[in-house]
């Protein structure tokens, strides 16, 4: 498997590589970000009835195939021991055609475990030299990122988090941590402003290669490979037949969870909608209703706060698609300019909704006092929108992003009761924070990760 950049073509175009080349990079030398030069075929017939290790080696060989120890790291990641079910990422059906896959049984209790802890086993497995991680994060990708890495030989992690926009319990698993190669910082600004940084480190091309830059976020495509496995997860538990089609309904921030369902479709699977949800930051959600991408300079604070985004990294890989694999045009698109309309060309295949606080609040009650089942605010996003939009003899399978337990304030407004947390993590405001609080400049950023890196 070859990976081409979003914005190969003309001078400085970045070459094509082999995944182990890319595992590392994040952001190609071009600025684009890495995909496959071809999307490989799935085999639903063979894939139907594997567990969820099978399933994800199978997947995971085709973008994966230079990795002569894939299996055995697969395997070591996906064990009920991390994921607290054989299952990985169980499907729990609400009601006849409508369903929640359960992605949050990993150690941070979100998604981006199922993702993370199997690139914290790549990164060991194929590290020769010293490793220094910088990511962004709005919630979520910092802890999973972190207590994939904490103590990994040979690695340091650079975290950087908008200061005081995350939920308590996101501030307290991320900052409690104490081992020596975890570093926090706290960013006054917004989580674009976060990125921004990130991107401006990367952009350095000297500093990247002195200090052995590497990314965790989903522009990483290793993250994007892992999350297709669920999607297939998904719909075999979902289904009976390989004839029959489901909708996926997707919170959306940064692009990479839907992304990879897109990816999922693009290999054969039998998606009929993909349902993008988005809260009161709906960037994305007006693009895929208007064709025109409008980021904003002020990003909301809302009660799902890991969607606080207002410029989608991930994005850049759909838009290459749209444009027919054109990277001379996506770079253009991307540098003259934060806006764009694409309006005249077909976006087949998604539709979008937009959710509000008091929708998360009632969808919240409504999901609880019909199902019994206690949903965090992303996911309700996510249901609110994909029951907007569900149709009928269609199973809809909606994404589950996080535990209730990592957003109390708004299950506590929604239900007037405190959610349900896993042993070990009653506590977890008390203990000590290590952080450190920091102006959104990559200048500065630079100097912290000098003085500290291996």
């Amino acid at each position: 498997m070859l990976y081409v950049s979003t914005r190969a073509g003309g001078e400085n175009a970045a070459p094509k590589k082999r995944f182990t080349e890319i595992l590392l990079e994040g952001l190609a030398a071009d600025g684009g970000l890495y995909v496959p030069e071809s999307m490989p075929r799935a085999d639903l017939k063979a894939w139907r009835n594997l567990g969820y290790p099978e399933l994800a080696v199978a997947i995971l060989s085709e973008f994966m195939d230079d990795v002569p120890e894939l299996e055995k790291l697969v395997r070591k990641t996906y064990t009920k021991a991390i994921f607290s079910s054989d299952d990985v990422t169980p499907l729990k059906t609400l009601e006849p055609g409508l369903h929640i896959l359960g992605l949050s049984n990993g150690p941070t209790l979100a998604f981006k475990d199922v993702a993370l802890q199997l690139l914290g086993n790549l990164f060991e497995s194929t590290l020769r030299e010293n490793l220094n991680i910088l990511g962004a994060t709005s919630g979520d990708t910092g802890s999973a990122a972190e207590y994939a890495l904490r103590g990994k030989k040979n690695i340091n992690v650079f975290m950087l988090s908008p200061h005081g926009r995350m939920s308590a319990f996101q501030r307290a698993q991320m900052f409690s941590l104490q081992d020596a190669n975890i570093h926090n910082l706290a960013v006054e600004g917004v989580f674009d402003d976060c990125q921004d940084v990130v991107k401006q480190v990367n952009a350095d091309a000297a500093f990247k290669a002195k200090y052995r830059i590497g990314a965790v976020n989903s522009i990483n495509w290793a993250r994007v490979a892992a999350q297709v496995v669920y999607y297939f997860k998904g719909y075999f538990a979902a289904t009976k037949s390989d004839a029959e089609q489901v909708s996926f309904a997707v919170p959306s921030g940064n692009f990479g969870n839907i992304y990879a369902g897109y990816v999922a479709r693009s290999m054969g699977l039998p998606v009929r909608r993909l349902i993008l949800a988005t809260n009161e930051n709906d960037v994305l959600e007006e693009f895929f209703r208007t064709g025109r991408y409008r980021p904003r300079k002020d990003v909301a604070a809302t009660s799902s706060p890991s969607m606080d985004i207002s410029k989608a990294s991930n994005f850049e890989r759909y838009v290459f698609d749209l444009l027919e694999r054109d990277g001379a045009k996506v770079k253009r698109l991307f540098t003259a300019g934060e806006e764009f309309d694409l309006s005249l060309i077909p976006r087949a295949g998604f539709v979008s909704g937009r959710s509000t606080h008091a929708d998360r609040l009632a969808t919240i009650k409504a999901v609880h006092t019909k199902y019994g089942v206690t949903i965090d605010p992303h996911t309700a996003d996510g249901v609110k929108v994909g029951l907007a939009h569900r149709e009928a003899g269609i199973p809809l399978i909606c994404l589950e992003t996080a535990l209730p337990a990592k957003f109390a304030d708004t299950i506590r407004e929604a239900l007037g009761s405190e959610p349900a947390r896993p042993p070990g993590l009653a506590n977890v405001e008390a203990l000590p924070q290590r952080f450190q609080v920091i102006k959104p400049d990559a200048e500065a950023v630079k100097r912290y990760i000098a003085a500290r890196a291996s």
